[in-house]
């Protein structure tokens, strides 16, 4: 049986992660190999490879790591927070690329365009975050989307005021608002539905309508614009 090794220098040099992905691109690398550029070095028992591969194992995977908290990579042994915090930044750094669409105002025409943007930086969140989407006349994103509240597992409570006063720094033209289901369901709930109608209501009074709510769970949505929560609006 071959023996592990504790750098990944001992490796040939083919089946080194950095010198494959020079030579092949990243996407001829397994997972693990990724990891491993990140994390750099193992330990004196272990190679990177060997601790990405343990990381993988321990977290079901590379949904649970993205998940995980840098306290919880942390306490993995050969991690640390060094390591840890240089993991959730890729992470990070994957979500604000899935939410980046082309050129810097993208438009939001869609609740699939709603979902399309933050379906990857909210689905796996254990708590529910509502986020706002200022918009333009011509529905395009005046700013990055904006975290206005977050709650706990089951529960989120947002003052309407949070969320137009945003607007109307902004000089938005409309509104479009965002939770989670930490649950992996999309389905509104009935305190969602009564949220939307006082965000909508509010929206009337400040003269930014809420034009659409829309719900994202784990890989699903639902627009309570379509449901018929939401009052059509003349824009």
């Amino acid at each position: 049986m071959r023996r592990d090794v504790t750098v990944i220098r001992d490796l040939p040099e083919g089946e080194r992660p950095r010198e494959k992905l020079a030579a092949h691109g990243p996407e001829s690398l397994a997972t693990a190999e990724l990891i491993a550029i990140l994390l750099r070095t193992g330990s004196s028992k272990e190679s990177a490879l060997t601790l990405a591969s343990r990381l993988l194992a321990s977290f079901d995977g590379l949904a649970g790591i993205a998940a995980a908290s840098v306290e919880q990579l942390s306490q993995l042994p050969g991690v640390g927070v060094a390591k840890a915090a240089q993991i959730k930044a890729a992470v990070e750094l994957g979500k604000r690329l899935a939410t980046a669409a082309a050129g810097d105002r993208p438009a939001i025409r869609s609740p699939g365009d709603v979902a399309g943007l933050l379906m990857e930086r909210l689905r796996r969140e254990k708590k529910e975050h509502l986020v706002a989407l200022y918009l333009d006349a011509r529905k395009r994103l005046i700013c990055q989307p904006i975290t206005i509240f977050t709650g706990s597992l089951d529960k989120s409570v947002a003052h309407p005021r949070e969320v137009f006063q945003g607007a109307i720094a902004h000089s938005a033209h409309s509104v479009i608002v965002v939770h989670n289901h930490p649950s992996g369901s999309a389905e509104p709930s009935r305190d969602d539905i009564a949220l939307t109608k006082r965000l909508s209501a509010a929206g009337g009074v400040v003269g930014v309508p809420l034009i659409d709510h829309v719900i994202i769970g784990d890989g699903c949505w639902v627009s309570l614009k379509e449901r018929n929560q939401v009052p059509d609006v003349k824009e």
